[in-house]
């Protein structure tokens, strides 16, 4: 799999209503997680939040979003991030390796409950990154 990079929208409460009215306006096909589904750790009343939506459109576009869970901040207009994925563990590592320098780690890149590696960083300049390793499939 190639890497990929693509914008990551965080919502409050709201992601499945936003992902199905991007879905709307671009077409394409729409997956939805949510908290229940996931495996994270949740507020009880959040479990039909979603975790994590992945709306792939006809053009190649991909966008990514997620419901923000209520222990967290949340500030619109702040609401996003880059996400970089894919299974080039040593490329995503040095992209990692790279934004972290001067940056914030919000959330040290680990194992995840789904399998792959994911962390999060706030770069030098502010920006918002998220990173998923998928393992390489045989």
């Amino acid at each position: 799999m190639a890497s990929r990079l693509n914008p990551y929208l965080s919502f409050r409460d709201n992601a499945r209503a936003a992902m199905e009215f991007y879905r709307t306006v671009f077409g394409g096909e729409l997956t939805l997680s949510t908290f229940g589904q996931g495996g994270m750790p949740h507020d009880p009343s959040e479990a039909d939040k979603i975790m994590h939506g992945q709306l792939e459109t006809p053009n190649g576009f991909i966008l990514m979003g997620s419901d923000v869970p209520k222990d967290m901040p949340y500030t619109p207009g702040t609401n996003y991030a880059i996400s970089l994925s894919g299974d080039d563990e040593a490329a995503l590592h040095g992209w990692w390796a790279g934004l972290t320098a001067g940056g914030n780690i919000t959330l040290p890149l680990d194992k995840a409950p789904w399998g792959d590696s994911f962390g999060m960083v706030i770069d030098r300049f502010g920006t918002s990154w998220m990173f998923n390793i998928s393992p390489k499939r045989a």
